[in-house]
């Protein structure tokens, strides 16, 4: 029989590491070495490794002139590790495991033999230097160079009769530019990420060799890192899933050693796979606290299940991330790892979980309150532990997360009413009618929130209004455009704007409704009427009434009637005689253009009488001295409050309105102030 022979090029190719994995070949020669001092029975303390950083080496000082001047990167790119420990070395048995892929010499530890394979996909060459023992006590040199190339080359022991002890030295020499740009570059951020891949080795009792990770002058001892990192003692439980054992230890890390709260599932006592787990349980968010100060909650996950499922290379787990319900009571899914994990974790941080969920129903009920009541119906149709956001969220995230909770309500609200018409089977009359009351309930309170998201958006406005009619620190005035898209957005049309955008209720309820509607549009672009006018009013309303009922086969003409606002720059004061400088004669004078051509409505229908139709003309001003003059020139009269003047035209068949920018904010105000009372809403 033939023995099958092995193509290591081909192997390779086969061999897949992704870029988040960069450093794995760094952390699996680490590994190795831990397995060498323990093959070498040396104890934690007298085991020692050391994982040196190599660079390229910087470039010369440049001088970019007027004596500025910039030193060579001082985090040049990384070209490779060097792995030193002082373990069992390599000796023939490990020597002869080297060169059997797939071997399973190490197979009682995890081992899957394909260790070097994942040396060569992030570097060129890896130099093997080693010292070791034979079975009478004399030291050999073994050195030999693995590359993809010509695999194992120069690898002949020789004596070395001046060693006293056994290590070796693993050289990962040519780091590839494609994983090196994905690889964390300082020594702090590789001596963190080397902890954590090997953090069970520390947190077993035995513990872990001393290893540190060198860059040039700078040196980190994990040990120190660890203690530094860990907040307290580790705690440790075994759950049973499906019949299968998990062991989990529950890590407390300091604040800003650990990105976030996450489930670390380990394979052969090696870190595989991290989830984030912040926000799948109830109450963790940001950082957790206890007596001895912040912390980030960690939880690795050890089984002989996940070393049996672990893929090769130890990136991933060949496991399912949900079974069907044919096989949910024996096979394990990634979804009942994370759930039977989840809810230890959530046992184990109940009494720090708590707080952060009473902030966080806190945070909602203080949004609620002062930025959106159109939420408060809903507060009690959301379950406690569904109301769960970072207490330190933005009023933005806060919003987001509320109006997700709304849309849910609304979509189990809209599902029941499909059903809610017909009685189910076998449904008594008083389950009915409890079902029907809890339906018709809801649909009060989404419609309490729809009418609280109007008034909240008014209140907006309003204060938006407010503050646009404010000098700035510059001492200036907003332009009219801004206060312009504040009642209506500029350019746009009823058919090109949303309803809500439409504010014209600051000015008249009536307002709100429309036949046709154009903002900044010139007459000669307005579908009801055949102007060839090029002039622009700042808003101009179609209103159509709806036609009168007759017993009789022929149509009626609508009857219509036209509004023209005009809107003027806060405190402008130059108002004179003419059209171009008088704000009521040019409303009037839009007002005759239409008039004297055809009208239609918006659905193209004729309008008889085009010549007579009513206007309505609103001019939105300070009452400068100058507005004040052309108002008398015009005969109108002084308001009651003296903030404003109105008249009647019977030329133009127009009633004029002119109204000034405090008088449309408080009469605004008082209209709508019993709506913002009612919601708790401030109005001064």
């Amino acid at each position: 029989m033939k023995s099958m022979s092995t193509n290591l090029a081909g192997r390779l190719r086969n061999t897949p590491l992704p870029l988040g994995a960069c450093l794995l070949p760094v952390y699996e020669a680490v590994i190795n070495s831990i397995h060498a001092v323990q093959d070498a029975h040396l104890s934690a303390e007298q085991g020692e490794i050391t994982v040196e950083i190599l660079r390229r080496e910087s470039g010369p000082e440049l001088e970019f002139g007027n004596g500025v001047k910039r030193g060579p990167d001082p985090l040049g790119d990384i070209v490779g590790f060097r792995i030193i420990d002082n373990g069992i070395g390599f000796t023939d048995e490990n020597m002869n495991s080297f060169c059997t892929l797939d071997s399973d010499y190490k197979v009682d530890r995890g081992g899957r033999g394909i260790g070097r394979l994942i040396w060569l996909k992030a570097f060129e060459r890896v130099l093997i230097s080693s010292i070791f023992a034979d079975e009478v006590g004399d030291f050999w040199s073994r050195t030999f160079v693995f590359d993809a190339s010509q695999g194992i080359t120069g690898e002949t022991p020789k004596p070395s009769g001046e060693a006293h002890r056994a290590g070796t030295t693993v050289h990962l020499d040519g780091f590839n530019p494609r994983y090196r740009d994905h690889a964390r570059k300082s020594v702090a951020a590789i001596a963190t990420c080397v902890l954590e891949h090997c953090l069970w080795y520390f947190v077993r009792e035995s513990g872990a060799p001393r290893i540190k990770v060198r860059d040039e002058n700078d040196c980190i001892e994990l040990d120190s890192l660890y203690e530094e990192h860990m907040h307290s003692s580790t705690a440790r439980e075994t759950i049973k899933l499906k019949g299968r054992d998990f062991d989990l230890i529950h890590v407390k890390f300091r604040s800003g050693a650990h990105a976030s709260h996450a489930i670390a599932l380990c394979a052969d006592n090696r870190l595989v796979t991290e989830e984030k787990i912040a926000g799948r349980i109830p109450g963790l968010h940001g950082v957790l606290s206890d007596d001895a100060g912040d912390f980030v909650y960690l939880c690795y996950v050890c089984s002989t299940f996940l070393n049996e499922m672990a893929c090769p290379q130890r990136t991933g787990f060949d496991v399912p991330d949900n079974v069907d319900d044919l096989f949910a009571d024996t096979e394990i899914s990634k979804a009942d790892i994370s759930s039977a994990v989840a809810a230890r974790a959530a046992e184990h941080l109940a009494i720090y979980l708590e707080a952060n969920r009473t902030r966080s129903r806190q945070r909602v009920e203080a949004f609620v309150a002062s930025k959106a009541p159109r939420y408060r119906p809903i507060l009690a149709r959301i379950e406690t532990d569904k109301l769960d956001i970072d207490p330190s969220a933005s009023d933005k995230e806060v919003d987001l997360f509320l109006h997700k909770k709304l849309a849910e309500v609304e979509g189990v609200f809209l599902a029941e009413g499909h059903d809610i018409l017909t009685p189910a089977i076998g449904e008594g009359i008083d389950e009915y009618r409890h079902r029907l009351d809890d339906y018709l309930k809801t649909a009060e309170d989404l419609k309490r929130s729809d009418l609280a998201n109007y008034v909240s958006h008014r209140k907006v406005i309003l204060d938006l209004l407010e503050r646009a009619l404010s000098r700035d620190a510059d001492g200036r005035y907003a332009r009219e455009d801004l206060i312009h898209s504040l009642i209506m957005p500029m350019r746009q049309t009823s058919d090109d704007t949303m309803y809500d955008s439409c504010n014209l209720w600051l000015i008249d309820e009536r307002l709100a409704f429309h036949d046709y509607l154009a903002s900044d549009k010139t007459i000669n672009a307005m579908p009801i009427s055949d102007s060839k006018s090029t002039k622009e009013p700042d808003i101009l309303a179609l209103n159509v009434f709806d036609n009168p009922i007759l017993a009789s086969d022929t149509s009626v003409a609508p009857f219509a009637s036209l509004t023209v606002i005009e809107i003027k720059r806060p405190m402008r004061d130059d108002a004179t005689a003419g059209e171009d400088k008088d704000p009521v004669e040019q409303c009037l004078g839009y007002l005759e253009r239409i008039r004297n051509n055809k009208v239609t409505t918006a659905a193209g229908r004729p309008i008889s009488n085009a010549s007579q139709l009513p206007g309505f003309c609103y001019v939105l001003c300070d009452l400068t001295a100058s507005i004040q003059d052309r108002c008398k020139k015009h005969s109108m009269t002084p308001s009651y409050d003296g903030m404003g003047y109105f008249h009647y035209n019977p030329n133009y068949r127009a009633y004029i309105e002119v109204i000034s920018f405090d008088k449309l904010v408080r009469a605004a105000k008082e209209r709508n102030r019993a709506f913002f009372d009612k919601l708790g809403l401030p109005t001064m």
